[in-house]
C-alpha cells in the first residue's frame, strides 16, 4: 500500500491534567543531576553539570492534576504502510505512542493503557509510554503535556511527512521533527532539526526517551564496553555488561533503580536493541549526532515496583532505552550560535537467530554491529539525512497550533530589525496573553490584569527586563503587575534587594497574592525564614481556595518551618482541599514537627497509607516521616507500608 497519514481520535482513560500553576517556579524542586559528584578521567568529556537549571521558569508547573481516570478523547496522527503503523499524540508533546510491526502484529514500544500523570518531569506532570522527544534542559521536555505545531507535507517520493515543531523559550531555539514511511520501509524515519539562531553559545540537551516492555528474559544489545552510572551520589565509569556482579544487559537482574549511559564505540553504528527471550524486539538506530545510548530500569525494590504500578493500570512493566546528543544526562552540550544540528533516527523490528540468542553480550554486540554495517537500513542513513535537507526547510500548512511563543519571538525580531526565526516554520500571529507583551514592547505600557486573578504569563527574554526598567517610573509607575514582573526578573538575576522593593511596590499599588509569593520565595532563597513565613501566610489568605497556590504556599511554609501557621491555614481550607494528598502530607508533617505524633501517624496510615498524587521521583518524605514517627511511638524502625514506599534506588 502507498503510505498514508490519518487524523484520528484515541479513546483512552486519562487523569485530569488541571490548569498550570498560578505562580512561577522560583525556588525549584530536587533534581538528582544537580547534586552529583563526578569521579571521572580527564578524557571522559561528559560536560558534567554544564547547562543546569534549578527551576522550570518561565514554564509553569502542572501541580493540580488528579489520578482519577475518566474516558476521554486524545487527538492522534497515524502514519502507516504495509509493514508499520505509527501513532502520535498530537496534544501531548508529539509523543510516538505506539509502533506496530504489522507483519508480526506486535507493538515494538511499551504503550500504556492509561494516561496517568505523575511527578517525574521538569514541570511535574509526566506519563509513561511511547517515545518522548526531550529537548533543551536536563530532564523530560517542557512540552510533555503540550500540543505542538503540527503540519503536513510530502517528500520527493510523494510520501506524506508529518511535521511537529516548537520554539523552546529557555534555550531560545527552534526544533522540528519530520516523520515518514516510504512504501517499502520497515523502519520509521524520524528526522530532527534544532536551530540556535541566536548570537550566543547555548547548552543543548536532547534525548529520545523510548519506553519498551520489560520482557521476561529480555536483554539489551548496544555497541559498548563501558558505561557511566551513579553510585552513592557519585558518577563513575564502569565496565559492562557485568557491574557489581550483575549482567545489566539482562535487565531483569538489575536490583534497584539505575541509569546506565553507554559509551558507544566511535567507529561502530549508533544503535540500541531491546529483545525478548525469542530474540524479537525493537531496534533504534541513528546517524552519528546521537553519540550515546542509555538504559533505565526501575529495578526490583518495593519502591520501584510501586512506581511501575503507580504509573499505569494494567499495561505491565516497562523500562527505558534512550538516545542522546551527550554522553550522559549529567550535563548539556555547547551549541554554537547560528547553528543547526540535524540527525536521522530509525525505529523498527529486529529478530535474532537462535545462534545469536546464545551469544554472550560482547559477541552479540559485535555480530549486530557487523550486520548493520552491511544493511542499507543503516548504511544509507547519512545520505538520506543529506538528501532531505531541502525537505526539512520546506514550508507546510499548519493543522494544529502550538504555544504561540515563536510568534512572540518573531515580533521581538521585527522590532529589532532581525530576520524571523526558522522562516520556513509558521508560528502564526501573536495572540492571547502573549499579545499583552507584544503591545508592551511597542507602546511601553503593560496591560494591568485583575490582581485577584492568576498572572497570565511570564517572560524570560532580557528584552522585557530592559523595557520594564525603562518604563517602571513613567507609563507603568502605578501598575502592580509591572512592578511584580520586574521583581521576578530581579529575583531570577539574584538582585534580591531590588526584587524586594519591586514586590513591595507592587503590593502598595494593589495588594496581591502573587507579590507575597515572590517575597516568600525571595526570603526562602536567602534563608530568612522569619520573613518568608509571614509573607507566605499573607498570600495564602488571599488565595485560600486555589489548590496550586496552596501547594506552593504550604511547601514554602514547610521549608521554612512555619508549622504552626501551616496547621492553622490547613484548618481554614475547604473540606475538598483538605482531602488533597499533598496538602494533607504537609499538614501531617506539621503535626509531627509540633509534637502531635500520634495524630500525625494515624493520618499518614489512614487507608493503608496516604496517596499523594504528585509524589516526586526520589522523594522519600512520606516514608522517612513514617519511619521517624514509628520509631518515636514504638521504639523500632518498622517496615514502611507499601503505599508510602517510593524509594527505588539504594
Amino acid at each position: 500500500m502507498k503510505p498514508t497519514i490519518e487524523w484520528k481520535e484515541l479513546q483512552i482513560k486519562r487523569g485530569t491534567l488541571g490548569n498550570p500553576s498560578c505562580v512561577p517556579d522560583l525556588i525549584g524542586n530536587h533534581i538528582l543531576q544537580n547534586n552529583l559528584e563526578f569521579h571521572l578521567e580527564e578524557n571522559d568529556e561528559i560536560y558534567e553539570g554544564y547547562g543546569r537549571v534549578n527551576t522550570s521558569y518561565p514554564y509553569p508547573q502542572y501541580n493540580s492534576y488528579s489520578r482519577k481516570l475518566e474516558n476521554k478523547v486524545t487527538k492522534t496522527a497515524v502514519l502507516e504502510n504495509d509493514y508499520l503503523r505509527a501513532e502520535f499524540l498530537l496534544e501531548l508533546g508529539g509523543r510516538l505512542w505506539s509502533l506496530w510491526d504489522k507483519t508480526q502484529n506486535r507493538n515494538l514500544l511499551y504503550t500504556n493503557d492509561v494516561l496517568r500523570f505523575s511527578n517525574l518531569a521538569i514541570r511535574n506532570a509526566w506519563f509513561s509510554g511511547g517515545v518522548e522527544w526531550n529537548l533543551g534542559i536536563i530532564g523530560h521536555t517542557p512540552f510533555t503535556t503540550e500540543p505542538l505545531y503540527t503540519a503536513l507535507l510530502e517528500n520527493e517520493a510523494g510520501d506524506p511527512v508529518l511535521r511537529m515543531y516548537e520554539y523552546e523559550r529557555i534555550r531560545q531555539v527552534t526544533y522540528q521533527m519530520d516523520f515518514w514511511l516510504g512504501e517499502k520501509d520497515r523502519f520509521l524515519n524520524v528526522r530532527i532539526r534544532i536551530v540556535n539562531f541566536g548570537e550566543d553559545v547555548v547548552p543543548m540537551y536532547w534525548w529520545s526517551n523510548i519506553a519498551v516492555p520489560e520482557y521476561e528474559d529480555g536483554r539489551i544489545i548496544v555497541p559498548a564496553h563501558h558505561a557511566y552510572t551513579v553510585r552513592n551520589k557519585g558518577v563513575y565509569r564502569v565496565d559492562i555488561p557485568v557491574v557489581e556482579g550483575i549482567d545489566i544487559s539482562r535487565y531483569k537482574n538489575i536490583p534497584y533503580s539505575v541509569d546506565y549511559f553507554f559509551e558507544l564505540e566511535k567507529e561502530e553504528p549508533k544503535y540500541i536493541m531491546n529483545v525478548d527471550k525469542d530474540g524479537y524486539g525493537l531496534l533504534q538506530m541513528s546517524t552519528s549526532r546521537l553519540q550515546s545510548r542509555k538504559l533505565f530500569s526501575w529495578g526490583k525494590m518495593p519502591g520501584g515496583d510501586h512506581w511501575q504500578e503507580f504509573l499505569t493500570e494494567n499495561a505491565g512493566r516497562y523500562l527505558e532505552i534512550q538516545a542522546g546528543v551527550g554522553k550522559t544526562q549529567y550535563g548539556c552540550i555547547p551549541m554554537a550560535p547560528h547553528t543547526a544540528w540535524e540527525w536521522l533516527e530509525r525505529y523498527g523490528a529486529v529478530q535474532l537467530t537462535k545462534e545469536e540468542q546464545e551469544l554472550p553480550f560482547d559477541k552479540l554486540s559485535e555480530r549486530m554491529s557487523g550486520h548493520l554495517k552491511s544493511d542499507k537500513n543503516w548504511t544509507e542513513m547519512e545520505q538520506v539525512l543529506t538528501d532531505t535537507k531541502a525537505m526539512a526547510k520546506t514550508k507546510a500548512p499548519v493543522l494544529q497550533k502550538g504555544s504561540g511563543y515563536g510568534a512572540l519571538k518573531n515580533r521581538e525580531h521585527l522590532l529589532e530589525n532581525k530576520r524571523p526565526i526558522s522562516e520556513h516554520l509558521d508560528f502564526g500571529e501573536v495572540r492571547g496573553a502573549q499579545k499583552i507583551w507584544a503591545d508592551f514592547l511597542e507602546s511601553g505600557s503593560l496591560a494591568e490584569p485583575d490582581a485577584q486573578c492568576p498572572p497570565p504569563d511570564f517572560m524570560i527574554s532580557p528584552v522585557y527586563f530592559s523595557r520594564l526598567k525603562e518604563t517602571i517610573h513613567t507609563t507603568n509607575k502605578d501598575n502592580w503587575y509591572a512592578h511584580y514582573q520586574l521583581g521576578i526578573f530581579y529575583l531570577r538575576n539574584k538582585h534580591y534587594e531590588k526584587a524586594r522593593k519591586a514586590f513591595e511596590t507592587s503590593n502598595r499599588a494593589k495588594e496581591n497574592a502573587w507579590a507575597y509569593h515572590g517575597l516568600a520565595a525571595l526570603y526562602t532563597l536567602t534563608k530568612d525564614a522569619k520573613k518568608a513565613v509571614p509573607e507566605m501566610v499573607r498570600g495564602i489568605l488571599l488565595q485560600l481556595e486555589n489548590l496550586s497556590y496552596l501547594k506552593e504556599g504550604f511547601r514554602i511554609l514547610a521549608t521554612n518551618r512555619g508549622y504552626e501557621e501551616l496547621i492553622q491555614l490547613y484548618g481554614e481550607c475547604s473540606e475538598n482541599l483538605r482531602a488533597d494528598g499533598r496538602l494533607c502530607l504537609y499538614y501531617i508533617q506539621a503535626l509531627y514537627e509540633t509534637g502531635h505524633v500520634q495524630e500525625a501517624y494515624e493520618l499518614l496510615n489512614a487507608g493503608g497509607g496516604i496517596c499523594v498524587d504528585d509524589i516526586r521521583e526520589g522523594d522519600g518524605s512520606s516514608s522517612d516521616l513514617w519511619e521517624k514517627m514509628h520509631n518515636k511511638l514504638y521504639g523500632t524502625k518498622g517496615e514502611v507500608p507499601y503505599q508510602l514506599d517510593f524509594i527505588a534506588a539504594k
